[in-house]
């Protein structure tokens, strides 16, 4: 569970309010990078001691405004938003990610890969 997914009990704030502003943060700031999959509804409202209909509407609301998206089986995930390049980069890392399964190469070879790509650029 990632450590910027908490709660304070002693806030005023709504814990579904607390929760968006944690994920937003974290989206913002890069803690959370675009394609980061967000633990599943259930699992963090039980992680968080709250109901998961909270958990719920503080995901719906990250994805009305673009931080968020739901793919279905594969979860919700940190989202590009408006950002153009986040964008972009965020589909070459998946075209990447594709490419390295199929090739069978360990992530961590890929990943130094594109270290070294980003050093000569």
């Amino acid at each position: 569970m990632p450590r910027w997914l908490t709660l304070d009990a002693a806030s005023a704030t709504p814990p579904f309010e607390q929760l968006k502003q944690a994920v937003l943060a974290a989206a913002n700031s890069g803690t959370a990078a675009v394609g980061t999959r967000l633990p599943p509804v259930r699992t963090l409202a039980t992680h968080l001691g709250i109901a998961a209909n909270t958990v719920a509407r503080a995901y719906r609301e990250l994805e009305q405004s673009g931080v968020v998206e739901t793919r279905g089986r594969a979860g919700t995930l940190i989202a590009a938003g408006g950002d153009d390049a986040r964008r972009r980069v965020a589909d070459a890392a998946e075209a990447l990610a594709a490419v390295v399964h199929s090739a069978g190469l360990p992530e961590a070879d890929a990943v130094a890969i594109v270290r070294a790509a980003l050093r000569r650029a």
